[in-house]
């Protein structure tokens, strides 16, 4: 049974996109019963500088992920930094690794060309990637077509630390869906917290009305025939949460002409609204039982550790540390 592992970073709070795009796909795959999920903390440390911050999104995301379904049972789900295995394992692999591979990272030059400070987090950040995957002997990687390149680099680092010291580490492959849902914000590009267009998971009732309500539609009357009704911005969020017969009919009422934009942002709040209710309902249950998520987390922290220690003592052995 092939092992499959994701990491979560908790940089900000979750939205529709998120949960669309990769938190569903993964909750789906925990029925495959080898399913290893991980809170990336140490990887929020070159995004967010505030500590409270980071142990309140920490926390959130922890709630959010067991609310919208992860379950225990079926998976191991852990804090990052209770497993500092992964920042040995980080050294040993980033003694080998090329410079020249991680100056042609995407996501490093992408940050710099936004203007973000270089450091040496944002720099090794494939490494620390690689070591995530490498310590849990993993087979399977789901990551959107952004992050291929960075599980190209964690097949390269793990090759050649295999033919540098004999067979060590489980060479992992890449999962691409082709079929999760790429998530437009309130603005018609891609839903992300960086461009501050998203409808968040979990949230006041009233402020996520107000942001459903305000998306900006075009100049044309009611009455109008809307041949372009596919491509309207409130009718894909809609063919989200709302059962595929009910997009169908306020898609083809927009195409025909007759329905308001009012009137189908008021049923796209509805629906999304609707879909997420008992996710809210749980993520409440598990607000009020903190000892419940601690535990959670450290028993996903005592097993992720009984395979990374193997991991680990076969790597120093091969390296000549043991």
């Amino acid at each position: 049974m092939p092992r499959v592992l994701t990491g979560i970073t908790p940089s900000g709070t979750l939205h529709i996109g998120n949960y669309f795009g990769a938190m569903r796909p993964a909750i789906e795959l925990q029925a495959g019963g080898d399913a290893y999920y991980f809170i990336a903390d140490y990887h929020s440390l070159t995004a967010v500088t505030d500590a409270a911050e980071r142990r309140a999104y920490t926390r959130g995301i922890a709630l959010d992920w067991l609310a919208c379904g992860l379950d225990p049972a079926k998976c191991v789900f852990w804090l990052q930094s209770d497993v500092p295995e992964v920042c040995e394992l980080t050294w040993l692999l980033g003694s080998l690794t090329p410079m020249g591979l991680l100056e042609r990272a995407h996501s490093y030059k992408d940050k710099l060309a936004k203007g973000i400070a270089p450091n040496l987090g944002l720099f090794s950040y494939p490494v620390l990637m690689a070591a995530d995957i490498l310590l849990y002997d993993t087979n399977i990687v789901p990551v959107g077509r952004d992050q291929k390149q960075h599980l190209e680099m964690t097949r390269d680092i793990a090759i050649k630390f295999n033919l540098t010291y004999g067979e060590t580490f489980v060479v992992p492959e890449e999962m691409i869906r082709d079929d999760v849902a790429v998530v437009p914000g309130l603005d018609g590009q891609k839903m992300s917290k960086s461009y501050g267009n998203t409808i968040e998971i979990f949230g006041d009732e009233k402020v996520l009305r107000k942001k459903v309500m305000g998306i900006v539609m075009d100049s044309r009357t009611p009455q109008e025939p809307k041949p372009d009704a596919e491509r309207n911005l409130a009718i894909q969020l809609l063919r989200l949460v709302a059962p595929k017969d009910v997009a169908a009919d306020f898609e083809n009422r927009l195409r025909a002409g007759g329905l308001g934009y009012g009137d189908l942002k008021k049923a796209l709040f509805e629906h999304y609204w609707n879909f997420f209710a008992p996710y809210r309902a749980r993520r409440a249950e598990l607000v009020a039982n903190p000892d419940y998520v601690d535990q959670v987390l450290r028993e996903g922290a005592e097993k992720a550790r009984a395979v990374s220690a193997k991991t680990m003592a076969r790597a120093r052995t091969a390296c000549g540390l043991r």
